[in-house]
């Protein structure tokens, strides 16, 4: 397979293979523990489990298109803050 098309880097992958493995733990734990144990945050409204998974992964797009376009192709920082993020978006969300 040729994917030279895109340019793979090494957080690149491991931003997607995250991606994937945030989605299929996501499905799993939905199918063990169905509901998604829905609360009000600080945005102020019922947020399920998926919904602040779906929260962390567009604010991680985010970070990583911003960190791209002002920092540079070196992707390991943004990935720290994106994890950072995640776990904020998940305990105050």
């Amino acid at each position: 397979m040729e994917l030279s098309w895109m340019a793979w880097t090494g957080p690149t992958a491991l931003f997607w293979a995250g991606i994937i493995s945030c989605l299929i733990g996501m499905c799993i734990w939905e199918y063990y523990s169905p509901g998604g144990n829905p609360r009000v945050g600080i945005l102020r409204f019922e947020t399920t489990r998926g919904d602040r998974l779906f929260i962390s992964l567009l604010g991680s797009a985010f970070i990583h298109l911003a960190w791209l376009g002002l920092v540079g192709p070196s992707l390991w920082w943004a990935m720290a803050i994106s994890l950072v993020y995640a776990v904020c978006v998940f305990k105050t969300v």
